[in-house]
């Protein structure tokens, strides 16, 4: 009896260890001693066939498109080459280089208002950043370096602009149309998930005063910055004081004759971030310091060291989340202790402080340090006007009170287009539009997709900056998030997914809901309300970077609805093989100790 048996399990053997073919017979096993019906036969009680010819551990090939390599596109590449097998992966970049918006911003003094240790990747830790606020170049050599380290180049495209995508529900494919900006030429191309890197601060604009380009002098945008050209010795004006006026006016200042600053809007000045750290470890008040080359030593030398410093900013970045809730103590205690901090700094000229304290609270508008600004308005170059800017002719500026203002320079720093609407045309399902989607105001989920836009992700879209805590972190978890999507579709045999309609909607309405109760909804002009003052909070996640961190660690893939290929939502079980199975490459080493989940013991 027991021979019987062995020699029937040695037949069964070598019977089945020959794998069948995509069409459902075995190659090699005669047709009487198939265990299963052929697709082609009626399978019992006539249902519908559902055993999918793959195996239930096959991964199919994915081309991915990646729009832009700035920071968010150099993180997404590197991630999605890591993790996503059977993948065709390009990187479509406008520039010349990597980099985004550090490649692009090349005014004076263009700097991180974010201590550089807490600007970086947390796999890439850098220790030998030169200032606590690097400069725009030294970013950008340290993202061109990390693209360099993790193999970007390979994917990246660069001088390459895409103009149009359009949702082809027949292929199930984003069908692309890209210009090759060197000779203007366009080329289609294909994929199967889009992802957009571009950001949301990327398309800069001239502000809208009347005869702004009658000015016969040079007239430039912080973020069109013409190197060339020399300004040392002359009058300048300086119209904006958002992030990048607050930079540029003191770097440009010791060159200059004068400057007329041009600031309608009252702004607060934040403290210089983890002031206490740098204190306890230098003895300094300063708002910004400059490593030794004996410090950068150390901290090349002792990781400990550097991880210590780097985790003490990191932890005072992510610990003032409170002072953007209404009505908490550290929000009320704000104003006074923000006007004590730019009272201290405006000392020379004690009257500033009246025409630059805001009536809404810190937070509302985005926060800077702004290293060395508020000291450069004191000096005795510069003027700083309050005056709305009636119109400029072609040799300088006029306000609405009838002065005339010549300069032989204008220097816009006066932001981007905050719409988040495509400037290409951008389809999704049924030829729907996203800039007309999107015409009244953005609408997301979890500011990662939206409906009606299948397999289609975005990396700081609507309601993903931050104004507290880390935006590299955010930018990290919301493309480990991406990523699992994409691991998604190829496991479980899935042709496309996108958010279902009522999880953006309720993702809207509690980015309302929540908004309501912080400080980001009081009355003032801001980027984060699309430049409106009672508009809409569109650019922030509602969170801290922590809670987004959580937020993106476990998809909710029930808020998501799918189609699967061939429309069978059990292909994804395939047809009781796997992969090693059919390459007869089996592996038991799910029994080696690195790969078993030891439970602890209880003594």
């Amino acid at each position: 009896m027991y021979k019987r048996i062995r020699r029937n399990l040695s037949v069964l053997s070598r019977s089945s260890s020959t794998a069948p073919t995509m069409n459902g017979s075995a190659k090699g096993v005669p047709a009487k001693e198939e265990a299963v019906p052929s697709p082609k036969e009626s399978p019992p009680a006539s249902k519908p066939w559902i055993v999918e010819d793959r195996s239930v551990d096959q991964v199919r090939p994915l081309r991915v498109v990646i729009m832009g390599a700035g920071i968010s596109g150099i993180v997404a590449c590197i991630r999605f080459a890591q993790r996503i097998p059977e993948i065709d992966l390009c990187v479509y970049e406008k520039n010349a280089d990597v980099g985004g918006t550090w490649f692009e911003n090349r005014y004076p003094g263009c700097a991180c208002d974010i201590p550089a240790h807490t600007y970086q990747a947390t796999f890439a830790p850098n220790p030998g950043w030169t200032q606590f606020y690097a400069s725009a170049k030294e970013i950008w050599q340290y993202w061109k370096d990390v693209a360099q380290k993790y193999g970007c180049y390979r994917y990246m495209k660069f001088k390459q602009k895409v103009v149009e995508a359009i949702w082809d529900d027949n292929k199930a494919k984003w069908c692309l149309k890209v210009e090759n900006l060197d000779d203007g030429s366009i080329h289609a191309d294909e994929c199967d998930v889009f992802i957009s890197a571009q950001g949301s601060l990327n398309k800069w604009k001239w502000p809208d005063i009347p005869g702004l380009h009658d000015f016969k002098g040079k007239l430039v945008h912080t973020a069109k910055w013409d190197e060339s050209y020399d300004y040392k010795g002359q009058r300048v004006a300086i119209i904006g004081n958002g992030s990048s006026g607050i930079q540029v006016l003191p770097a440009m200042l010791p060159d200059v004759a004068h400057i007329d600053h041009y600031a309608r809007g009252r702004t607060w000045l934040s403290p210089t971030l983890a002031r206490e750290v740098l204190n306890q470890r230098y003895g300094t008040d300063k708002d910004n310091i400059t490593f030794t080359p004996e410090e950068l030593a150390r901290f090349k030398e002792n990781r400990d060291e550097y991880q210590k410093f780097r985790k003490d900013i990191e932890l005072d970045l992510q610990s003032n989340f409170a002072v953007t809730v209404k009505g908490t103590p550290e929000q009320l205690a704000g104003p006074a202790y923000f006007a004590e901090n730019m009272k201290r700094r405006l000392a020379r000229k004690p009257e500033l402080l009246d025409q630059m304290l805001p009536s809404f609270p810190p937070g509302c508008r985005r926060l800077t340090p702004g290293p060395g600004y508020l000291e450069a308005l004191t000096d005795d170059k510069v003027e700083v006007i309050n005056t709305e800017i009636k119109e400029v002719d072609a040799t300088g500026i006029r306000t609405a009170d009838g002065k005339h203002r010549p300069v032989d320079m204008i220097v816009c720093a006066t932001g981007f287009d905050t719409t988040y609407r495509p400037a290409f045309p951008f389809k999704g399902r049924n030829g729907v539009s996203l800039a007309d989607k999107w015409k009244e105001h953005p609408e997301t989920y979890i500011s990662l997709a939206t409906d009606e836009f299948p397999n289609f992700f975005m990396c700081l879209g609507p309601n993903a900056a931050l104004g507290h805590g880390s935006l590299l972190l955010l930018i990290e978890k919301s493309i480990d998030y991406m990523t699992e999507c994409v691991k998604k579709i190829q496991r479980d045999n899935i042709l496309w997914m996108m958010p279902r309609r009522d999880a953006v909607e309720r993702f809207t309405t509690h980015c309302d809901q929540y908004f309501s109760r912080t400080v980001f909804s009081t009355k003032c002009r801001s980027w984060y309300k699309g430049g409106r003052e009672d508009g809409r909070v569109v650019a922030l996640w509602p969170g801290s970077s922590l809670h987004a961190l959580k937020t993106f660690a476990n998809p909710r893939w029930e808020d998501f609805e799918y189609r699967y290929i061939n429309d069978n939502p059990n292909g994804w079980i395939g047809d009781g093989w796997t992969v090693a199975e059919r390459n007869k490459a089996i592996s038991v080493d799910y029994l080696d100790d690195d790969q078993i989940d030891f439970p602890p013991i209880v003594s």
